[in-house]
């Protein structure tokens, strides 16, 4: 009988397995050529998987979650033009290609087919030669306490009662044998004149298992080998942006066609320009070969909320961009990330990461490093205050700014260096464009 069996792809270079994120078939489903089989996640990018041919699904490589070898079967269908005419011989089939997968695949568990299983069912007593009496229905373990009054009552008002929490043999109705909801009514004022309180309904929420998977694993084991094998340390400063934000308000009401600026394009503009007198921050730490890369290009890494969570996307040779050019750099690939569009080249290569929560930003934050970069910069929200300017007091607009460094490569010093640098181009924003 012949099978084919579509085989994981070489999706990347160096890429030696792959997770499956998402499955769009199932055991027994008809595919057509092309069509979408399943989604594979590697270290930098998300591919759909494609049927070559036409046929019946038969057999799985696992579940949602498992990582699956490159050159290792990923599904078996069945072609249309050998289907089994006996349903038992498809079957067997199918058994002898799960057990093919589990040793093709180290680790990763062959879907279930359903399999119709004999079972031997040993014989029955001989029947008496009296019909049997009928089987008495096994007692309570407790009695019910017999009932000496029946309450009566339409299914709203018991439903109520139910949710209320009242126990309507204590209710009395005013009419009749009846209870009515003005009984009801008349019972809880009553209650609570004798403290008795009707329960809330609770708001608690099910419990949720969410497997860890996708992009949000890719995250996991990122964060935790950053924060195990790096020695961080974070450093904040405050910064008066009071004229780049006059500056930046300026720049947008003439901006015309050109996208509208925010606080990340100056900001990245001040790092490139500072970059060259502190070359440490803008590295890369190989801990394995002992070697620490300073970059001369500034290929910046650019946090993104997704929906599937943390995105880095990179801003190739940040230092030859204008405001206006970064601005248009960060919108392309921000929109790129959330919608699942970014190329794996966009993802990867990054020589120092700036994370921004925007309005959320918060007073401190301390960013966990992208590893293997020894810096991670994270802008803070900006708040107005009064400060003192000589013996005047005036509003101004302040700003916390963040910076956490690989201890093994930067020394204090050098980031708190680096900050004040920083501070010095931001509060005097007209440095930023001059030569």
């Amino acid at each position: 009988m012949a099978r084919f069996e579509f085989r994981l792809p070489d999706i990347g270079e160096g890429i030696a397995e792959a997770e499956i994120v998402t499955w769009h078939v199932k055991v027994g489903d008809t595919v057509a050529e092309d069509q979408s089989l399943a989604d594979m996640m590697t270290d930098k990018a998300t591919v759909e998987m494609e049927s070559p041919v036409a046929g019946t699904v038969i057999a799985l490589a696992g579940e949602v979650g498992d990582m699956v070898p490159i050159g290792s079967t990923l599904v078996v269908i069945e072609t249309a033009d050998a289907q089994a005419s006996d349903e038992a011989q498809r079957v067997a089939m199918a058994e002898e290609v799960e057990e093919q997968l589990g040793a093709e695949t180290p680790g990763v568990e062959a879907a279930e087919t359903p399999v119709p299983v004999e079972v031997a069912v040993p014989a029955a007593p001989a029947a008496p030669a009296a019909p049997a009496a009928p089987v008495a229905a096994p007692a309570p373990a407790v009695a019910p306490v017999a009932q000496t009054h029946q309450v009566l009552a339409s299914p709203a008002v018991r439903q109520r009662a139910r949710e209320l929490g009242v126990d309507l043999s204590q209710v009395k109705p005013a009419e009749g044998e009846r209870i009515r909801h003005a009984d009801l009514d008349a019972f809880l004022r009553y209650g609570a004149a004798q403290g008795y309180h009707a329960p809330h309904a609770s708001r608690a929420r099910e419990d949720e298992a969410v497997k860890v998977i996708g992009m949000r694993r890719r995250i996991a084991e990122n964060m935790a080998a950053s924060k195990r094998a790096i020695p961080h340390f974070t450093y904040v400063d405050e910064i008066d942006v009071t004229a780049l934000e006059a500056m930046r308000a300026d720049l947008n009401a003439n901006r015309g066609a050109r996208p509208k600026l925010t606080m990340l394009p100056f900001l990245i503009v001040a790092i490139c320009r500072t970059i060259p007198q502190f070359p440490m921050i803008n590295a890369r730490y190989d801990d394995e070969a002992g070697v620490v890369t300073r970059h001369g290009r500034v290929h910046l890494g650019m946090a993104a909320q997704t929906d599937a969570g943390l995105m880095v996307p990179v801003i190739r040779d940040a230092q030859d961009m204008n405001v206006w050019q970064l601005a248009s750099e960060i919108a392309r690939l921000a929109d790129a990330a959330r919608t699942g569009k970014a190329k794996s080249e966009e993802l990867s290569g990054s020589t120092l990461t700036v994370t921004s929560l925007g309005p959320l930003g918060g007073i401190v934050t301390t960013p966990v490093i992208n590893r293997p970069e020894v810096a991670i910069i994270g802008p803070n929200k900006i708040v107005e205050r009064p400060v003192f300017v000589g013996d005047d007091i005036v509003r101004a607009k302040l700003m916390n700014l963040s910076i956490s460094c690989d201890h093994r490569v930067v020394d204090g010093h050098d980031a708190a260096s680096f900050v004040a640098a920083l501070k010095k181009l931001i509060e005097t924003p007209v440095l930023l464009f001059a030569d």
